[in-house]
């Protein structure tokens, strides 16, 4: 089955953190981290819908600058997320400019950004370019069951991991893909058409077999008519949707481990970091980064099927293939 969900790491494995995720057939993006943007284009940072910040040391947040210079003029809402005092920070970084001639621009671009504690509690405040991004409340709130993002085509959970800062783990979920059996359809009677969308929503959202689904065999037929959700579930069949984990910048501590494959088991894929090299274990330990070792066997531990390593320190610079090399080794279980 074709993903829906396509990742870039868009300064490659030493560079800055920044995974840009597309959507399939949709114009939108998400993002998780903020480290430097230069390199992706304005047609890719203005697809953005929602941006995930694990925490806001400077790798991770340098691109917030070249995202408002991208944006600003234009009707638009990012959704940003990031851990505890991440609120402040949007709000420093956008009272750095002067906004005094705000009533030109054609548009008013809004965050909305929601911090997340380690409780789980979270505090929501919007910021819109016409009112000069002036702090305004939206209200409090908790993540139920870690979740922290559901949209009808994926949902984003999120931990609170430690970096001796808070600093935030993510996966993104598809809720599931879709195989339409057409001869199903053509034993019934019934079209292809964009009335299938609807069927597929009316599955991903669970409603009951009584649920009436409109037939349309096209966007302007009048010939429409309602049939039970039950009466069309076997035109298809669902399949479990791609998982992909992003960890990054966490230290390798037993809580961490536990949060962190608790988070992102059985994904697809999982982003994670692996800063240092096996031997250099203890430089690791005292900057709270994770080892190539560390991160193969966390991986292993989630069940994930594949693992993608990144934010290597620039000590390995052109040792990119030895990182890696130990990563898959302690993903496959081989010890030293």
């Amino acid at each position: 089955m074709r993903p829906l969900l396509h990742p870039m790491l868009i300064n490659g494995r030493t560079g800055d953190p920044a995974l840009y995720i597309e959507t399939l057939f949709e114009q939108r993006a998400i993002l998780f981290d903020l480290g430097d943007i230069t390199s992706l284009s304005p047609r890719k940072i203005r697809r953005l819908e929602h941006v995930f910040v694990s925490h806001a040391h400077i790798d991770h947040f340098f691109g917030f600058d070249r995202l408002l210079r991208v944006l600003v003029g234009r009707d638009k809402r990012i959704n940003l997320y990031g851990p505890a005092g991440f609120v402040d920070r949007v709000r420093h970084k956008l009272q750095a400019y002067l906004w005094n001639l705000v009533d030109r621009e054609p548009g008013d671009l809004t965050f909305v950004v929601t911090e997340i504690r380690s409780s789980l509690a979270t505090q929501t405040v919007r910021f819109r370019l016409k009112t000069a991004f002036a702090a305004e409340a939206i209200g409090t709130g908790r993540i139920d069951q870690g979740i922290l993002v559901q949209d009808p085509t994926f949902r984003v959970s999120t931990a609170v991991l430690e970096h001796r800062t808070p600093c935030l783990g993510f996966a993104i979920e598809e809720p599931a893909h879709f195989n339409i059996w057409k001869t199903r359809l053509a034993g019934l009677g019934l079209p292809v058409g964009p009335w299938l969308r609807d069927l597929k929503r009316a599955v991903i959202e669970h409603r009951p077999d009584d649920f009436p689904v409109r037939i349309s065999p096209s966007m302007k037929s009048s010939n429409e008519h309602d049939l039970p959700l039950g009466q069309l579930r076997d035109v298809l069949t669902v399949t479990p949707g791609q998982k992909i984990g992003y960890v990054t910048d966490v230290a390798d501590t037993v809580d961490n481990r536990k949060a962190i494959v608790e988070l992102v088991k059985n994904a697809d894929l999982l982003f994670i970091e692996a800063a240092f090299a096996r031997a250099d274990v203890a430089l690791a330990t005292e900057r709270a980064h994770l080892t190539t070792e560390a991160a193969g066997q966390i991986a292993r531990q989630a069940g994930v099927r594949r693992v993608e390593p990144f934010h290597f320190s620039p000590r390995y610079a052109g040792e990119d293939e030895r990182m890696q090399n130990e990563v898959v080794a302690a993903f496959a279980g081989h010890h030293r």
